[in-house]
């Protein structure tokens, strides 16, 4: 069986998980893919399903009832892949925003260089982001600085979800004490990994705005990213016996 497994957590996608899923199954590596949908009135589901034959046993759907969270989807998918034998697991956006062909680079930083968690960086060299207003650049890597003032971290894409994790990580970590379901959960992973003493690198990699579909972002889940910080941080420090490897 293969040993990586990239998550890709969906709500209408249908215009992207198609080709998405084809590029990733062309790469050189045998990368199986887990599609987690929150039950897309679009129909994302439905397209997973019809190019599931194309790809036996490497190619799985879990779909769920309904809109539910970028956090518990990927909990979701760390679950599922917790119970097989994956040694290396990828999260990654449907849209193109992250290109399928670093998830070589993640990978070889993890297998290869023996990090524990690997991230692709929009801000490790440079600012490289392309088909961001000035404003939402500016509020991403100032959010990013933001997060390293408050938790110590010394990672500079805090907010990154282009990521690959040993298993051993996602083993340690308490899943069921995930609290933040936005951007905030993406801080909480990297917090989690960096205070139980993992090696964690970043890799650089160029992020591109989605061309197809719609953003999910939305005022909410910046509060919960901004708010949730602070909440990281205070309960690190009356819980620090649950943050030790």
């Amino acid at each position: 069986m293969a040993d990586c497994l990239v998550i890709i957590p969906t709500y209408n996608e249908k215009e992207n998980i198609t080709r998405m899923i084809r590029k990733i199954m062309s790469l050189d590596e045998d990368y199986h893919i887990l599609i987690v949908d929150d039950n897309s009135p679009d129909g994302t589901s439905d397209e997973t399903k019809k190019i599931m034959p194309e790809h036996p046993g490497r190619l799985h759907l879990e779909t769920r009832s309904g809109k539910l969270g970028l956090g518990t989807a990927y909990v979701h998918g760390f679950r599922w892949a917790l119970k097989r034998p994956y040694k290396y697991i990828f999260e990654m956006d449907a849209d193109f925003s992250h290109n399928p062909e670093d998830l070589k680079k993640l990978h070889r930083a993890c297998k290869v260089d023996g990090y524990d968690l690997s991230i692709g960086s929009r801000y490790i060299d440079g600012v490289n982001v392309v088909n961001w207003p000035m404003g939402r650049i500016l509020m991403s890597y100032f959010a990013s600085t933001y997060v390293r003032m408050v938790t110590g971290m010394g990672i500079r894409d805090t907010t990154a979800g282009f990521k690959c994790y040993r298993r051993e990580v996602l083993e340690a970590i308490d899943l069921e004490k995930i609290r933040f379901t936005g951007y905030a959960f993406q801080i909480e992973m990297k917090f989690k990994a960096w205070k139980l003493g993992f090696k964690i690198k970043e890799v650089s990699i160029i992020f591109t705005d989605r061309t197809q579909g719609s953003s999910k972002m939305s005022k909410g889940i910046f509060k919960e990213a901004v708010l949730g910080v602070i909440r990281l941080r205070w309960d690190f420090l009356i819980n620090k016996k649950s943050y030790q490897p």
